[in-house]
């Protein structure tokens, strides 16, 4: 893993799609890191205990079809998430800074200019969260395992196993985007 970052005095917390609705492994297939979800809820833990922001940010599918359907149970958060969010953004695409409310005005409306990025998937809302907080200027930290992804079927019809997928945004992020870590390096911070 990467250097170990230097924490600011309050970075935020953003926690992605972290819903009930990504148990249905028939609708998703076979998924990454089993530790995510606990991985989570240290990281989510640390932010309260030190009374940093904390975001949790919700997807509200509009296909009827999808277990995070608004209206469905799988939209719920799942029990690994306690307590309450300084902030809580709905959305209904891949990017936490095309919710409501605006992610980018409050944080720098709560003058942040660090934040890290943890959740559900690690290559579509996760990763697209995070190259977008790093053109906005963001100093961007990415918590790889607290994040977890699902096998995919490639174009030419073969799978890509979610391990592969969850390297490849780990090395499109990293120096770019922002510094790709993981739960124990950040919480030695």
């Amino acid at each position: 893993m990467s250097p170990t970052p230097t924490l600011l005095d309050r970075p935020a917390l953003i926690v992605i799609d972290v819903q009930r609705g990504f148990d249905a492994s028939t609708f998703w297939g076979p998924r990454d890191n089993p530790a995510c979800e606990a991985n989570i809820s240290t990281l989510v833990e640390h932010w309260q205990n030190n009374h940093w922001p904390l975001v949790f940010v919700q997807h509200e599918s509009e296909n009827p079809e999808s277990p995070l359907a608004s209206a469905s149970p799988g939209a719920d958060f799942k029990d690994c998430l306690s307590g309450a969010p300084d902030l809580l953004v709905r959305k209904s695409v891949n990017s936490s800074f095309y919710g409501s409310p605006d992610l980018d005005a409050w944080l720098r409306a709560q003058d942040i200019d660090q934040v890290v990025i943890c959740g559900i998937t690690t290559n579509h809302c996760c990763e697209t969260t995070a190259r977008m907080a790093g053109n906005l200027g963001y100093d961007t930290y990415f918590v790889i395992d607290a994040t977890h992804t699902f096998d995919r079927t490639a174009p030419d019809g073969s799978t890509v196993p979610a391990e592969t997928l969850s390297m490849v945004t780990a090395t499109n992020l990293h120096g770019e985007f922002a510094t790709v870590l993981d739960t124990a390096s950040l919480l030695s911070c």
